[in-house]
């Protein structure tokens, strides 16, 4: 295990919310870096999300495209949602993928991995699972997800991403990380 200098870490007096809703909490925690100085930092607390990376015997990946009004542009995600109480991140990923484009993953999931798009101001987990098999079982239930549900060749996905056309540390993250284990031939399950 490694050891982390306890001198280097910001100590937490208290906290306090500033704002509550079911989707998203905003805390002014009370916090004293290494310098000494203490002062109220600002925390979004978002919920946990799990995300799905669909991958195809083609080498294709399942995306919506999709407009996002609060940064006003169009682009590719990867499908994912908020994880229910008592659900599983990975049954959440692929209930999303059945709800939102109406293609069930097939098989155990890898768990690419947790993380954090913004761990200095906000607290919101992240949770990402490849499948490398679907079935089309019916419509999406979710009308409202996608102007449109595609399969895209992975080798056009970083001239996508280069581009700005892959929104969201959700799906970059879960796709470049795809992009690089192929590039090593391995992945987290082969370790």
């Amino acid at each position: 295990m490694t050891e982390y200098p306890e001198e280097l870490k910001w100590k937490v007096y208290g906290e306090r919310t500033v704002y509550d809703n079911r989707w998203v909490k905003l805390k002014l925690v009370e916090v004293q870096p290494p310098d000494g100085s203490r002062f109220e930092h600002h925390v979004v607390k978002l919920d946990h999300v799990a995300v799905a990376l669909l991958v195809n015997e083609h080498e294709e990946v399942l995306t919506l495209w999709r407009y996002r009004f609060a940064v006003d542009q169009w682009g590719y995600e990867l499908i994912g949602g908020l994880v229910e109480e008592g659900e599983e991140p990975e049954h959440t990923a692929a209930r999303e993928a059945v709800e939102e484009t109406g293609w069930r993953p097939v098989g155990e999931p890898e768990h690419i991995g947790t993380f954090q798009p913004l761990p200095g101001i906000i607290d919101a987990p992240v949770d990402a699972y490849l499948w490398r098999a679907a079935e089309k079982v019916g419509e999406p239930t979710d009308g409202e997800e996608a102007a449109r549900i595609e399969w895209i060749p992975v080798d056009r996905v970083l001239d996508l991403v280069r581009r700005g056309e892959v929104l969201g540390s959700g799906a970059i993250v879960p796709l470049l990380y795809y992009l690089a284990s192929r590039a090593v031939g391995t992945s987290s399950g082969d370790r």
